[in-house]
């Protein structure tokens, strides 16, 4: 029996252009490179850090 794992689903809603490498970076390991793309990624610390470093380009659209 393998427990249900939390995701959360998680839109790209802003342009990289113009920002720093590193935050192009983040939203790359977040499997995010184009605009309006979406990924359900596992809910983990990391990942919610990541989403935080660039929470003015993205949006999480969905908890599970």
């Amino acid at each position: 029996m393998s427990a249900a794992r939390k995701t959360v689903t998680v839109t790209q809603i802003g342009s990289p252009t113009g920002r720093r490498a590193d935050q192009r970076a983040t939203l790359i390991g977040l499997g995010l490179n184009k605009m309006n793309r979406t990924r359900e990624l596992e809910d983990t610390p990391s990942v919610r850090g990541m989403i935080t470093k660039v929470k003015h380009l993205v949006r999480v659209v969905g908890e599970a």
